[in-house]
């Protein structure tokens, strides 16, 4: 991993200190709008952030949930930054040291965890404000809640939608990643996969959630680290009945179990905008609902801000040290226009002449699933999408400085890819050489 020599994050990696700051996922509400006006679970979350630029949001007064709020746009990276006090390049370098340097959560009793202050008397996940945003959905999705499950002395920590089927079971969308695997394993066997399903958790704990790992790697001691060098303390989590620990301060824990049974699931509007299809997926049965007071529920918008920013984020640390193994790259960033996911923008310092060329390949080691890579120099603000258009307009030559893969293997949300899921890619390198005359290339603006 390259090295930040900003005082704050040279204290942070140095001493493994930070200024005290503690934060939970309610504490990321303060001067979020509210809204006091009843809503319905049923599509008005989505028409109500619509009409009102897509701002952050609190929904005070829900029509099938009483006793319980929701929010929605409030996870995202500028705003992250500013919280954290760090730059977007400081977190994904911060992002890559808590991958490297993993740490053991704190556990703490029941008596002194928030999120058993309260719960259900019987499990009615229907009386939850699960929400129905989009009407090309197949229903009441959680999409903001993150699945903690142990089986066979192995845990995982992963991102899963899970349509809402009735009060006691939803069924879950598994991509062919670790907890699929733990799932198809323990089916084989006749049994149940004992997990939690945690929402309205720590940024932390949802950063480190939405990583993905080559190898098994337990993503809640990746949470502790990042939890230990962002906030100043541990990650403190509590055991529910079933063994399964989660976050203390979460909002929800909810205690379930994923079935061998598969029923249907979708469809539903994916991060890419396009409708995903319908499947024969997992059943989660539930048997307990714990909750905090006052509750207040994490409902993302499928393909927006926080969508992106949960699915790619995590993946920008991955990209830089990729990236930073063959030039030096400064930073990295999942565009908006490539849904978080399919394109980036690489800013590198060249010293050679082939430095970009070099980025390019080294990006899409890092993050097989992208089809674009651009490269700029320093100068450009790669958050900027017409100052990284304006890069490639007055550095780029499409007949010698682009990179076109063909017969790629591509990302499973890309609907243009072939039948057999194959696809191709293009890199772009819009940096200056090392040795060239820079001031006509140089923006007053």
């Amino acid at each position: 991993m390259s090295s930040t020599p900003r005082a704050i994050l040279s204290l942070t990696l140095k001493h493994g200190l930070m200024p005290p700051l503690y934060m939970a996922f309610r504490d990321m509400l303060e001067g979020v709008h509210r809204i006091d006006n009843c809503v319905s679970v049923n599509h008005d979350m989505l028409d109500t952030s619509v009409s009102m630029g897509n701002i952050p949001l609190v929904f005070d007064n829900i029509a099938e949930s009483p006793g319980h709020r929701a929010a929605l746009n409030v996870l995202e990276r500028s705003r992250l930054c500013e919280m954290f006090e760090v730059s977007p390049g400081e977190l994904i370098d911060i992002l890559a040291w808590a991958m490297e340097n993993p740490s053991e959560p704190q556990i703490v009793e029941s008596s002194e965890a928030q999120v058993m202050e309260s719960g259900q008397e019987s499990v009615d996940l229907e009386k939850l404000p699960i929400p129905w945003h989009f009407r090309e959905d197949g229903g009441r999705y959680q999409s903001a809640s993150i699945i903690i499950a142990e089986y066979g002395e192995v845990r995982n920590v992963s991102f899963h939608r899970q349509l809402l089927r009735d009060g006691e079971h939803t069924v879950a969308r598994l991509v062919p990643r670790h907890l699929r695997t733990l799932s198809t394993m323990a089916a084989e066997n006749g049994e149940d996969v004992q997990i939690a399903v945690v929402n309205g958790a720590d940024p932390t704990v949802l950063l480190a959630a939405a990583m993905s790992f080559t190898e098994y790697v337990d993503e809640l001691t990746v949470a502790a680290a990042l939890h230990e060098k962002l906030h100043g303390s541990p990650l403190k989590v509590v055991q529910l009945s079933n063994g399964v620990i989660v976050p203390a301060d979460a909002e929800y824990a909810m205690q379930a179990r994923i079935t061998p049974e598969r029923d249907d699931e979708g469809p539903y509007v994916d991060i890419t905008g396009t409708v995903d299809d319908i499947r024969q997926e997992h059943v989660i049965e539930y048997d307990a609902v714990h909750h905090r007071k006052d509750p207040i529920f994490h409902a993302i918008i499928p393909t927006g801000v926080e969508h992106r920013t949960l699915m790619g984020m995590p993946r920008a640390p991955t990209i830089k040290t990729a990236v930073s193994e063959v030039v030096k790259c400064t930073d990295v960033h999942m565009t908006d226009g490539g849904c978080g996911w399919l394109a980036s923008v690489i800013q590198i310092v060249p010293e050679e002449a082939e430095d970009g060329m070099k980025a390019i390949q080294a990006a899409f080691d890092g993050h097989p699933s992208m089809k674009q890579v651009i490269v700029v120099d320093e100068d450009i603000d790669i958050a900027d999408p017409m100052r990284v258009e304006w890069a490639l307009m007055t550095r780029w030559q499409p007949d010698s400085d682009t990179v076109i893969l063909s017969n790629q293997k591509g990302s499973s949300l890309d609907p243009s890819r072939s039948d057999n899921g194959m696809t191709s890619k293009i890199g772009m390198d819009a940096t200056l050489d090392p040795g060239e005359d820079k001031s006509p290339y140089e923006s007053v603006l």
